[in-house]
């Protein structure tokens, strides 16, 4: 089988945030003494992209930029006009979409009100805020260095300036939460009317401080009774869900999100960002991913000790890996999409497959891949039977 090249999207890292949060085990470093180089290591963003586009050479460029999307840490710490040269300067080198969706991670907490204009202005069409919890003492057993209040001013404030494309994230199953408590986070993030809510249980993570002193969790039970009766309310508002933790309004479904859950290709760029790339000539998926301390990855600038680690990932490996993804969305994907983005024939998943659909844990459906409400929640064990 030969291997397809999927849509291209861009991955920007920016690794500093206020304060590490206890859950959080992405590579984010709280700040300490004087303020980070921000501009700085906004130009060498650019270096970076620029080894990169060499390194990979016709594998990278050709592909319309279908998404961006500056994740963290925390990208609010980061001034429009940095964001709008790093833009500006990918523009130049690679060609974006017409309808190319831009996201920017931010904090409400860090963002000065007034910068919304800007980064709009700089070109980021879509803004994702980290809400988590509009209860108070939820957000401070997280960690979090905002309230419910400004929360809520803080995507008012977005709105006013004219952002139509807003997604909220929010968490449950929290320390000491039940589930009018839950159900009460939902209720006011639907009064905020976003386009998007990003809806996730609060897991422990291995090295972050929950997983060292793990806080007094609602059980799988209450969890799974939480999922059910906000999925339920979000449906009532308007908002399908179309992933295990995503829901949107109509047309207003995460792109640079989806390219993940598709298996598509999207470079890293940053400090500790992860890329993938189908390389059609060589008939192999590459991943690659960044050193991730910042002092480390500047040093390195555009050269090659700003890599951490690089390579093809093993076609035993291809079948896991795609099913980890594309098994995510709830609508499922066509089964020849498996051929396109692996390059591996549909025989070699045929046996987890047909394990899979006899458990009851996928639709029979031998032209498409798709989770039943049964394998949606035991996805984990759905997803593992495609380890080699």
């Amino acid at each position: 089988m030969s291997l397809a090249a999927p849509p291209l999207a861009l991955y920007v890292h920016m690794p500093w945030c206020v304060k590490k949060c206890p859950y959080c085990d992405f590579n984010s470093h709280g700040l300490r003494g004087a303020p980070p180089p921000y501009a700085e290591y906004a130009d060498l963003l650019l270096a970076d992209l620029d080894a990169d586009l060499a390194d990979f050479g016709a594998a990278a460029r050709g592909r319309d930029i279908v998404s961006v999307f500056f994740g963290g840490g925390t990208p609010s710490l980061f001034a429009p006009d940095h964001i709008a040269r790093f833009l500006d300067g990918a523009r130049a080198r690679l060609p974006f979409a017409g309808d190319c969706e831009i996201t920017l991670e931010t904090n409400p907490g860090t963002v000065e009100h007034g910068r919304f204009d800007g980064y709009l202005a700089a070109g980021v069409n879509r803004l994702s805020f980290g809400i988590q919890s509009f209860d108070d003492d939820k957000l401070r057993r997280l960690g979090r260095i905002h309230s419910a209040g400004e929360a809520e001013a803080a995507v008012k404030s977005a709105q006013d300036a004219g952002y139509a494309n807003i997604n909220l994230d929010l968490m449950y199953a929290l320390p000491t939460q039940d589930l009018d408590g839950a159900l009460a986070d939902v209720e006011r993030a639907i009064a905020l009317a976003p386009t998007h809510v990003s809806h996730y249980q609060l897991t422990l993570e291995p090295n972050t401080a929950f997983a060292a002193n793990p806080p007094p969790l609602p059980d799988d039970d209450h969890a799974w009774a939480m999922q059910e009766a906000c999925e339920s309310r979000l449906a009532a508002a308007g908002y399908g869900q179309y992933e295990i933790s995503a829901y949107a309004q109509a047309g207003r479904r995460c792109a640079h999100n989806l390219n993940y859950w598709q298996f598509g290709d999207y470079l890293g760029i940053g400090a500790g960002a992860h890329g993938k790339l189908s390389d059609t000539a060589a008939g192999q998926v590459r991943r690659r991913w960044k050193t991730r301390h910042p002092r480390a990855y500047m040093e390195a600038a555009g050269a090659a000790a700003r890599i951490g680690g690089d390579g093809a990932v093993d076609a035993d490996e291809l079948p896991f890996e795609y099913m980890l993804n594309a098994l995510r969305l709830i609508d499922g994907v066509p089964l020849a999409d498996f051929a396109a983005r692996t390059g591996l024939p549909p025989e070699r998943i045929a046996a987890p497959l047909a394990a899979a659909r006899r458990r009851g844990w996928l639709v029979d459906d031998p032209h498409w891949l798709r989770t039943t409400a049964l394998g949606q929640r035991f996805l984990n064990d759905v997803i593992s039977g495609f380890l080699d």
